[in-house]
């Protein structure tokens, strides 16, 4: 799976970043994201002096989707219901400028340890971290825009051996993970201001924890699909499944397979909120 970093621009400039690491021997092409560049190759087997400067972070083309798709602005409330380790929590702040607020919240002690050293080191100080199970989140705000990227089985990160032809990644093992994901994108979703954006992600390729859980939240609020506008290339979303018919929508999500993205595979939708409350049930 090739490494790729994202440039910190809290901290430093794009091409003040890419010297730094042509200086730490950091050979590099650039991507379709202006602030992320793919890595051809290093010699380094300790983290680059650049990453404990807060100039870089290492994520993956395709969890880059997810808040590209949000498409957070300066100024504005959003909330990363499942933050760490704080990738896309950090992302999102980076998108805003490190103005407005974030709140990323986890419901591990472990892992609130990753996110806070993260949003530490990057430099960022819009952002509130917070350790609740998301699903039972209560805030007195609502926000403008909310990310689910919700825990999964994993799937999107298999890959075949070249070699031995086996699977390099195996699932540990999850129960009720389609139960876990209902609940925190319709807790998600309350959590929204009328009008606001959910975007629900994961890195599972698998229907009943993608579609399905979009599909759960549809049929119970005023939510809707809309279409995805992202760099790279994806596959609509599947609307039947095993004798299952899904909401036609969902045919707006995206599917990123990682042999056409060579990346770790994602599914993402971005869903708006009505602009009316609803009772919630």
């Amino acid at each position: 799976m090739p490494v790729y970093f994202r440039i910190n621009t809290i901290k430093t400039g794009v091409d003040e970043a890419k010297n730094f690491l042509r200086q730490e021997g950091v050979e590099f092409q650039d991507t379709i994201i202006p602030e992320l560049i793919k890595v051809v190759h290093h010699n380094h087997k300790r983290p680059l002096l650049s990453y404990h400067l807060g100039y870089i972070y290492p994520q993956a083309l395709s969890s880059c989707m997810p808040v590209l798709a949000l498409d957070p602005r300066p100024g504005e409330m959003v909330l990363d219901m499942c933050a760490a380790p704080g990738g896309k929590a950090t992302y999102i702040a980076q998108r805003m400028e490190d103005t407005g607020f974030v709140v990323a919240n986890d419901r591990k002690r472990g892992r609130i340890t990753s996110l806070l050293a993260n949003v530490k080191r990057l430099g960022i100080t819009n952002t509130l971290v917070t350790q609740a199970r998301g699903e039972h989140l209560d805030l007195p705000y609502k926000f403008d825009k909310v990310l689910v990227d919700a825990p999964c089985s994993g799937q999107g990160k298999y890959r075949i051996d070249p070699v031995s032809g086996t699977l390099k990644h195996v699932v540990k093992g999850k129960t009720d993970l389609s139960a876990i994901q209902k609940a925190l994108i319709k807790r998600a979703f309350d959590t929204l201001k009328p009008g606001g954006i959910l975007v629900y992600s994961t890195c599972t390729l698998s229907v009943e924890e993608n579609e399905e859980v979009v599909d759960f939240l549809l049929n119970r609020r005023r939510a809707k699909l809309l279409a995805l506008e992202l760099p790279i290339d994806f596959s609509p979303g599947i609307t039947q499944f095993k004798g299952k018919k899904y909401n036609e929508q969902l045919e707006l999500t995206g599917r990123f397979y990682p042999h056409r993205i060579d990346s770790v595979g994602f599914f993402v939708a971005k869903i708006a909120k009505d602009g009316t409350e609803a009772p919630a049930s």
